[in-house]
């Protein structure tokens, strides 16, 4: 097939891509299965295009508007090849000149990090790499050890990629690929084999970074070095152009930050809800910032805490001074507000994709550098800070003459595309000025004309206008078409006028397309050479941009902690962890919180905590997390005062519920969260575990979670907080000596309680679980009920199974022996039963009718179960089905 429509059908042949957006003039166009996918998902309309006898489904976007329907189309994960035209000997061609993928996606503007991701097997573990194409940061990392699966995880969660590239080995472990694909929000992509392969990749990174690179940043692992040069092959191989950009190879490792698993991100709500939401999490309740980069930068943050006193003290010295300093820090998030991405930007100049309002942008972001420092320095509080040696590190000489340069080049509102002229300011070029002079004396000329013409030949109603079909005209009224002079030659005849041109004027309106096509090629040429000097400087534009972003998160973080009463921790080395009146940080947005004490110290390293359920326990223990995790973020913390001292990791144990959809049971999910737990963390981490065992019968769950307290206290010796319903668990603070008790305490009084939200030393007495069923809405019968088997049960007493009026029954409940002994027909008032549960005996039953076969099936499951082998899950399920079932029988 040949034409437009033969020529889109050769592109897609060779291209791996989804959809195929092919320029065609001033459009760029869609067609047959790709124009119907298109005009779904982008809700375009459709059209027809004939071809040799058949007709195609045909849509299209204007050139200028390719951005927005682009990014929407990547974003749903479709990979799309970009065919630009040129003009050739022919004169049109068409060739594509990039595929862009969910990784390589450059027009992303939002505060989110857009991280690519490869990943390579190797003997021990695994190597990573991240890139991110739209600021042109570059991580490598390796795990290795019998954990390294959940560690993998637990890197790729932390930095959330958009699209991830396995090695060869790792396509064939499809367990691994379904949990990676469970977890992560990602597009998978199969990538050339030959990219992943030991030489290949060593040589290509040495290429992109420098011959020593590996070594100078300590990075000796195999596959990760085989994972960055996959990374540095896929992008040069769909177009990106953006390997300028990626001027640093940083080694991560987990030396000095805090380790926090995918788990316990999750559990924390640190960026995303646990129904997948981004408002009420703790980024969403802290971020005051101005800027995208900022916003980005105080979500990693978030998910990398540190480890280094002295970084951290330099972050809470810079907090202390702009939170104390308000109308400078007001001051200084006003000249970053509205400041440019100029990460993003260094990454768009290097891909050519840049435009004259991007460099203007940067140019004025450039400016916003020395009018911060100017401040900084001149506000007392601010200038003995670390804030001055933050903005001192990007070459202050080398940022403003990139961002004079700029701003003598560009115009002050340049137009939205390269090709339209217009963006090189005056005084810039000497060439470019004379044929823009030129060209306003030609269009001075042709302005003045219709005046010199009236007056020549005495017409009054004479004007001179242009449009597209006839160019330059002479404009007569019709009343005077008889004073037009001779040489005027007449190009069309209107109702009321005529139109006319002139040599002169022919001659003119040449001159002026000659000058105006001379005006937008120069413009462009150096427009392009502007935007090459801008990608060269591309490690300049991303140290500034880096320090902007800082500035704008250190300031949210001290807006916020004024706004909440937060204070400055204090950093320790030992092993203390000393909070008074903490406080949870988004909760307290919400609530009128209750706040708490929490002491551990050397001596004091482990507590269990209990108290009724709903109230408070899990807030607790998480406030304790992430009051944790703030000081080490460089934040203030919701507390009246706290002493820190530094943890290499967070880990919890909290919940299940989401895992259950995967095919994964309750039990099983904690079990495997518990192992990781005790396999990772060390004396120097902070533990929080919530009800452990209660997704198994209740005797196995007692003795699994007295076991792991045990291997917590004696062998890992992790700073630890435990809540749990197992009482007998708390008669291990008698008897280990690092294991304390405390419990939330409640109100019990005239048979109502309330629940006081304060925690105090010592062990609860009472679970008020009756209590909790009651204001969860649980039916007033079944509320009754249980209290009254709860005072029999106090009293040691048998408890009778009933059965409805109509078709009594008795099943006595034995509390030595653990079972129930049921017989039909007997009538409740008939039935003997006696204290202390063993031997409880029957008396011999009177005629009474036969019960039903419903309530015969009840009774038959009450004798058959096993109460201490039964989940307490379980156990409140069977009881709603019994109930369920003598309702309905």
């Amino acid at each position: 097939m040949t034409g437009i429509v033969g020529e889109f059908f050769d592109l897609k042949a060779d291209t791996d891509a989804d959809i195929l957006a092919m320029q065609v003039g001033d459009f760029y166009e869609f067609f047959d299965d790709d124009a119907q996918l298109v005009a779904e998902e982008l809700d375009l309309k459709v059209s027809e295009k004939s071809s040799h006898g058949s007709s195609y489904p045909m849509a299209g976007v204007p050139v200028a508007d390719l951005t927005p329907y682009l990014t929407a189309l990547v974003e749903r994960g479709y990979r799309v090849a970009v065919a630009d035209q040129h003009e050739s000997g022919d004169g049109h061609a068409r060739e594509i000149t990039r595929v862009v993928t969910p990784g390589t996606l450059l027009e992303r503007t939002d505060g989110e990090a857009q991280y690519l991701a490869a990943i390579v097997s190797t003997d021990d573990g695994y190597g990573l790499a991240f890139a991110d194409v739209t600021t042109g940061r570059f991580h490598v990392a390796s795990v290795d050890g019998a954990d390294s699966a959940d560690r993998l995880l637990t890197e790729l969660y932390r930095f959330r990629p958009v699209e991830v590239l396995p090695g060869p080995d790792l396509r064939t472990d499809e367990d691994l690929l379904d949990r990676l694909r469970d977890r992560l929000d990602a597009t998978f992509t199969l990538h050339t084999t030959e990219a992943f392969a030991p030489g290949r990749a060593r040589h290509t990174v040495r290429e992109q970074f420098g011959e020593e690179t590996a070594d100078s940043v300590g990075l000796d692992d195999e596959g990760a070095i085989q994972a960055a040069g996959a990374i540095l092959s896929y992008v040069e191989e769909t177009g990106a152009g953006v390997l300028a950009s990626m001027t640093r190879l940083q080694a991560h490792g987990s030396e000095d930050h805090v380790e926090l698993d995918a788990t316990t991100q999750r559990n924390l709500e640190l960026t995303e809800t646990m129904q997948g939401d981004r408002s009420g999490t703790v980024l969403a309740t802290i971020d005051h910032t101005e800027t995208s980069a900022g916003r980005r930068l105080l979500g990693e943050w978030l998910q990398r805490p540190r480890r280094s006193v002295e970084e951290l003290s330099r972050r809470h010295s810079a907090v202390e001074a702009l939170a104390a300093a308000a109308i400078a820090r007001e001051r200084l998030q006003e000249h970053l507000d509205g400041c440019a991405d100029l990460e993003r930007l260094a990454s768009r100049a290097a891909s050519g994709t840049a435009d004259a309002r991007d460099l203007r942008a940067g140019a004025e972001t450039l400016a916003v550098l020395p009018d911060v420092e100017e401040l900084v320095t001149g506000t007392e509080q601010l200038a003995d800070s670390s804030l001055p040696g933050i903005l001192g590190r990007p070459d202050s000489d080398r940022v403003a003459d990139l961002q004079q340069e700029l701003d003598a080049a560009l115009v002050d509102e340049p137009p939205g595309t390269i090709s339209e002229g217009g963006l090189i300011a005056t005084g810039y070029d000497d060439e470019l000025d004379e044929i823009i002079e030129a060209h306003d004396e030609a269009l001075s000329w042709i302005a003045s004309l219709d005046d010199r013409e009236k007056q020549k030949h005495g017409i009054t109603h004479l004007t001179v206008d242009r449009n597209r079909t006839d160019g330059y005209y002479i404009q007569v009224g019709n009343s005077e078409t008889g004073e037009v002079p001779d040489h005027y030659d007449q190009i069309k005849s209107l109702k009321n006028s005529t139109r006319y041109t002139i040599d002169e004027l022919e001659e003119r309106e040449r001159e002026i397309l000659r000058l105006e096509e001379q005006r937008h090629e120069l413009e462009r040429e150096l427009f392009e050479q502007l935007r090459d000097r801008v990608a060269a400087n591309a490690e300049l534009l991303q140290s500034a941009g880096r320090v902007l972003a800082e500035t704008d998160a250190l300031a949210s973080l001290a807006s916020h902690a004024v706004r909440n009463d937060w204070t400055r921790p204090t950093l320790r080395e030992d092993r203390t962890i000393d909070i008074e009146a903490g406080r949870h940080p988004v909760v307290e947005q919400t609530t009128e919180f209750v706040p708490n004490d929490l002491h551990l110290d050397p001596e004091r390293q482990f507590l269990i905590v209990t108290g009724p359920n709903m109230s408070g326990k899990s807030t607790y223990m998480r406030q304790a997390a992430l009051i944790t995790l703030l000081a080490q973020i460089g934040s203030f913390v919701p507390a009246r005062s706290a002493e820190i001292g530094v943890v290499d990791g967070i880990y919890t144990r909290v919940g299940a519920l989401d895992e259950l959809a995967q095919g994964r049971s309750t039990f099983m999910v904690e079990m495997q969260e518990l192992s990781n737990i005790l396999h990772s963390a060390t004396e120097d981490s902070l533990v929080i575990l919530d009800e452990v065992g209660r997704g198994t019968a209740t005797y196995d769950g007692i003795s699994i979670a007295w076991a792991a307290t045990e291997y917590l206290h004696n062998t890992v010796r992790a700073k630890t907080l435990f809540a749990t319903h197992y009482h007998e668990l708390t008669a291990l603070g008698d008897h280990l000596n690092r294991v304390a008790n405390v419990h939330v305490a409640a109100d019990e009084s005239d048979g109502e309680v309330t629940f006081l939200r304060t925690v105090r030393d010592g062990p609860t007495d009472r679970s008020y679980g009756i209590h909790v069923a009651d204001l969860a809405g649980v039916p007033e019968p079944v509320v009754d009920r249980s209290r009254d088997v709860l005072d029999r049960l106090r009293e040691e007493k048998a408890i009778e199974a009933r059965g409805d009026s109509s078709e009594p029954v008795q099943a006595v409940f034995d509390l030595g022996s653990g079972e129930f002994t049921a017989e039909a027909g007997t009538s409740p008032d008939r039935a003997a039963t006696t204290d202390g549960g063993a031997g409880a005996q029957t008396e011999s039953p009177e005629e009474v009718p036969a019960i039903g076969e419903e309530t015969q099936a009840v009774l038959d499951s009450i004798a058959d179960l096993n109460i201490n082998e039964t989940p307490p899950i379980e156990l409140l399920s069977k009881v709603q089905n019994w109930q369920e079932q003598l309702d309905d029988s």
